[in-house]
């Protein structure tokens, strides 16, 4: 064992300032020590035959680790188990190495802890179509409280990429088009998982810096095209926003590169804009293989040494997910003259206050037995079950939704009884399925070098599928047909499906992708998609399906919009289930039969055709049609569905919308009200939003902005009032000198119920203040929903 740090060394007291226990610490530490921080091993890298192995820490992080990799997330561990390799690991780091510093455990956490027996929650783009940040709030409070059970520490969320293509397939991970609405669902997660004090929170990571989401042709990984002004008003504003508002703690840069400078590789990113300017003081950590990927994708350095050094300089603190060109190649770069020591204690000072701050040298350890009992609790299963419920979208309804009462339901297609498709792609059974390729086929583009044999056990939760849930509430009034597999050729099930249709009253067709990172998925992260059409024979089982002439309900169990706008437009009713995880079947029957009232709204447009990609609410003045004529020759520039659509089964009717401040100086807020009524015969929720428009600016504007909105429930018969306050300070945009500015004039604004449905409200004039400072930016103001006189 090697010899610990003398008890009455500064950093092991608890009673001292984070900033003095890391100026003694940093002080004390060779150069391989401070190295060893800034790397990471995966899990399985310490293990052998399943169980840690000292022996293998010590050739790995004998001088100290900065991070571990999924234990969780890439072993079989139950959650008992992973807190037990966890404690492990941590009994290695403080009791045989010299200074005894604990590691940082990180975890995937996009629609849950990824971890096997934690709850699934709905995928991202379903969190988002609650369009209510509370949730994400509590949904990272219950992914905290699991995290810090089984001894993880840091997650890997949230997805702060702008998404204005659905051909990307990691679309599904993104809170969707609209900056504003990203960055609100964004910070309400950070607040969830970092809690309100760090010693029991989670350190949240904002990814992917930056422009991910807006990759050539959707493909990923694949250059982002932007200038410089969109890059600030739009794809920087939700990290700006997590930075200055959320207090986020943690940034992931992206993989992609920004007018031919690799994210990963950026000084003007992830210093002098992320820290210099929005006074960012968490750590940088890198995306999994991003700095290798310097060398060896990007060509932009020779070798290991250089590309540890070149993402060192930008602003990368950790390398994720193992140390590969930081460790031994950052020594190497030093030895050359590529950076200086002084360069990796910058990097070294930031991982130790992060470990400070998180409590760790105080509590490595956690309790197995609070593992188990955090791991998938009523509570958040109840939770799962109340999100998905929220973030069903009804897209179009005759009336046949709710289904009446004794009609006879032939239920199809290759999603409805299969509860493995209702989950997202960083869902636990999804990267048990990527792992196990790897393992099989010798690694792939990534080569982490699996051990042979992973014993993941059963990864999937026991949860009902829409088949069963179906029949839970119609019983032998369900006859299924599967009719297809979600790709593939065969169409060796349409015969059995036509006949179940054409023998109902209404067809339910479950249709949509499989998401993951395998090759046979078709959304998720690498499983981009050049059209939106349903993958395989999907569409053609569908028309098969419509020529019977029976009503069809097309259920889209999708992590993207998609579907044919025939197929759309031929169907009786369309309702979307995105990704709703594992309490996802209960919440899609009970919304089928009428238990329960969808009030969703998309958060991305909804494409007529990959035609007219990207297209978005918030386009150009100049934008969103062919001038003069409009149209395409071959197809309408409108939308199938509008950004911020959705139906109910009940209907609403807003009114006596008024802008209450028609003139405003600088530095108040615009004040505006209008009233929400259901009119209809039952419950149901409406999300009220609310636009602006700069009619005339000295920088182009788009037609409409995102600056507000609630979402609120309302009994039959009832009305509410609703007050928004906007900050004058947000409504600026970057001017031609690219400093944020708000321009004096005349700002129109719009309550609506989508970004096509809306009820003008007045317009406000900002007056300049002369002996006052101009606005500074401002995320988000303030609404109110009270009873109406």
């Amino acid at each position: 064992m090697t010899t610990a740090a003398p008890e009455a060394a500064i950093y092991l007291d608890p009673e001292r300032a984070v900033s003095e226990r890391v100026d003694d610490l940093l002080g004390r530490m060779t150069l391989d020590e401070k190295l060893g921080q800034l790397g990471s091993a995966w899990s399985f890298e310490l293990a052998e035959g399943g169980a840690f192995s000292a022996e293998q820490a010590r050739r790995l992080a004998r001088d100290g680790l900065g991070q571990v990799t999924r234990v969780g997330g890439a072993s079989g561990y139950r959650s008992d188990e992973a807190a037990q390799f966890a404690n492990a690991v941590q009994r290695f780091l403080v009791e045989e190495t010299r200074l005894g510093i604990p590691a940082i455990v990180h975890e995937e956490i996009c629609s849950g802890l990824m971890a096997r027996g934690s709850t699934i929650f709905p995928q991202a783009i379903g969190l988002a179509s609650t369009w209510d940040p509370g949730l994400a709030e509590t949904l990272a409070d219950a992914v905290r409280v699991q995290m810090r059970a089984v001894g993880a520490q840091q997650g890997l969320s949230p997805v702060l990429d702008v998404c204005r293509d659905p051909r990307w397939g990691r679309t599904e991970e993104t809170f969707g088009e609209d900056p504003y609405l990203v960055s609100r669902m964004g910070i309400a997660f950070v607040r969830g998982l970092q809690g309100a004090d760090l010693r029991s929170g989670v350190v949240a990571t904002g990814k992917h810096f930056v422009g991910y989401g807006a990759s050539e042709g959707g493909l990923n990984w694949a250059p982002m095209h932007a200038g410089a002004r969109e890059l600030h008003d739009v794809f920087l504003h939700p990290f700006e926003a997590a930075v200055r508002e959320g207090g986020l703690l943690a940034v992931m840069n992206a993989y992609n590169e920004l007018d031919g400078v690799p994210c990963g590789a950026s000084h003007e990113l992830l210093t002098e804009l992320l820290r210099a300017t929005w006074g960012f003081d968490g750590c940088v950590v890198s995306d999994y293989f991003a700095v290798r990927q310097l060398e060896s994708y990007h060509r932009l350095v020779a070798d290991a040494p250089e590309a540890g050094a070149e993402a060192l300089l930008a602003g990368i603190d950790v390398e994720l997910p193992s140390t590969d060109c930081y460790g031994t190649p950052l020594r190497a770069a030093i030895e050359r003259g590529l950076l200086a020591e002084a360069d990796v204690d910058t990097a070294v000072r930031r991982v130790l206050t992060t470990k400070f701050a998180l409590g760790l040298f105080e509590q490595p350890y956690v309790d197995p037995e609070v593992a188990a009992a955090a791991s998938d609790t009523e509570a958040h299963r109840a939770l799962a079950r109340t999100i998905a419920a929220k973030s069903l979208v009804l897209l179009a309804n005759d009336g046949t939704l709710p289904l009446a009462p004794g009609l006879a339901v032939a239920v199809i297609g290759p999603n409805a009884d299969d509860r493995r498709n209702l989950l997202g792609d960083y869902a636990y059974p999804a990267h048990v399925e990527s792992l196990e390729e790897m393992a099989r086929t010798g690694g792939n583009v990534f080569s982490i070098g699996l051990p042979g044999q992973l014993d993941f056990g059963d990864p999937l939760p026991v949860t009902p599928t829409v088949l069963g849930a179906l029949r839970d509430r119609l019983g032998e009034r369900v006859v299924f047909a599967k009719g297809c597999d979600v790709s593939g050729p065969s169409r060796d099930g349409f015969a059995e499906a036509v006949a179940a249709a054409a023998a109902a009253d209404v067809a339910v067709l479950v249709l949509g992708d499989k998401a993951g990172l395998t090759d046979d998925c078709t959304s998720g992260e690498s499983r981009d998609r050049a059209s939106l059409d349903l993958p395989g024979v999907q569409e053609d089982l569908a028309r098969a399906v419509l020529e019977t002439g029976t009503p069809v309900v097309l259920v889209l169990v999708a992590g993207r919009p998609c579907g044919s706008a025939s197929l759309h437009e031929q169907s009786a009713a369309v309702l979307l289930a995105w990704l709703p995880g594992q309490a996802g079947a209960d919440a899609i029957a009970d919304a089928i039969v009428g238990a329960s009232s969808p009030g969703g709204k998309l958060p991305i447009t909804f494409p007529r055709s990959a035609g007219q990609i990207p297209t978005y609410y918030a386009h150009k003045v100049s934008g969103g049609r062919s001038h003069w004529k409009g149209d395409y020759v071959d197809s309408s520039a409108r939308p199938l569905y509008a950004f911020g659509h959705g139906l109910s089964y009940t209907t609403f009717a807003l009114s006596a919308a008024t802008v209450e401040t028609p003139t405003v100086g600088w530095n108040d807020s615009i004040a505006v009200s209008a009233r929400v009524s259901n009119t209809g015969e039952r419950a149901g929720d409406e999300v009220v939003q609310l636009y602006v428009r700069d009619p005339v600016a000295t920088i182009t504007r788009p037609v409409l902005e995102l600056k507000s909105f609630v979402r609120v429930e309302l009994a039959p018969g009832e009305s509410r009032t609703v007050r928004f306050s906007v900050p004058v300070g947000q409504l600026g945009f970057h001017d031609r000198s690219l400093a944020y500015a708000v321009e004096p004039g005349d700002f129109e604004f719009y309550v609506g119920t989508s970004s096509v449905d809306l009820l003008g409200a007045g317009s406000a004039t900002v007056v300049a203040e002369p002996a006052g400072s101009p606005p500074a930016k401002a995320f988000d103001g303030a609404v109110s929903v009270m009873s109406a006189e």
